[in-house]
């Protein structure tokens, strides 16, 4: 076992860290390093490239593959150019839908007021696009020069410490959450295993899944409750006007359904 999570952890560190989900597991890189070991192809890491992929078939002792393609230009060092995200600030509205969606924090802001994406730390995964309701997000070249292999270790290291502790903080949140969560489910036990093996990342500990549902179900309560109060007043204003038997009839089949779910 401890040699299987080994190498899973070797696969894991010559991925980028990237958390973007374009090679298909939408919840990071080390559930797609877990798969590889498993025996997926290992040339779907689009920001990797054909370096990555070639890197990893070493790793394996597998034949080499063409790396899945990039819709960006290849840099001379043979990884798809690097891009930031940037948010058109005169544009946002502050919903904060971009901040949940980010992997590792690179964005800042606050409800209802401007958001800006802290460039350094942003990885160009393009999960805060998708979300963000007026598109005023958009990909931009890198202009930074390029990372030698010692910074480019150190950057992915960050990277993931970044994104363990986003895991850990969503984790925590889930017993209090309000808004909806827009990014994928993601594997926490899967995360909290690796966690316990290394000090270089956060540790992460899971939320009951029992307390976790019963909040959830709780919550679709509150949201069914509210809309059968809504029914419920604007039936009764119309009865008031004017009395109608269908319009009864479903006001009292409302009233019960109110009735049962506030005694659930």
């Amino acid at each position: 076992m401890n040699s299987e999570i080994s190498l899973i952890q070797q696969i894991d560190a010559l991925l980028p860290q990237t958390q973007c989900g374009l090679c298909g597991h939408r919840d990071g890189c080390l559930p797609y390093a877990k798969s590889i070991h498993e025996g997926e192809a290992a040339n779907k890491c689009v920001p990797g490239g054909q370096p990555v992929a070639d890197a990893l078939a070493i790793l394996l002792n597998r034949a080499p593959l063409k790396a899945e393609e990039s819709v960006w230009p290849i840099q001379s060092d043979g990884r798809p150019q690097r891009v930031k995200a940037v948010i058109r600030e005169d544009e946002c509205i502050g919903c904060t839908k971009c901040i949940s969606a980010c992997p590792v924090d690179a964005i800042i802001g606050s409800g209802k007021l401007m958001h800006s994406v802290l460039t350094d730390l942003c990885t160009g995964c393009e999960l805060c696009i998708p979300p963000c309701p007026v598109d005023c997000i958009d990909l931009v070249e890198d202009t930074q020069p390029m990372l030698n292999e010692t910074l480019r270790i150190a950057e992915q290291d960050d990277l993931r410490r970044r994104y363990y502790a986003h895991i850990q903080r969503e984790e925590k949140r889930q017993l209090n959450r309000k808004g909806p969560v827009v990014r994928a489910e993601i594997d926490t036990e899967l995360f909290a295993q690796f966690s316990s093996q290394t000090d270089s990342v956060p540790a992460i500990e899971v939320v009951e899944k029992q307390n976790v549902a019963t909040i959830n179900i709780d919550a679709k309560t509150t949201i069914e409750l509210a809309k059968i109060r809504t029914q419920i007043k604007k039936l009764e204003k119309q009865l008031s006007v004017r009395e109608d038997a269908k319009k009864r009839e479903l006001l009292d089949s409302l009233s019960v359904q109110l009735t049962q779910l506030q005694g659930a």
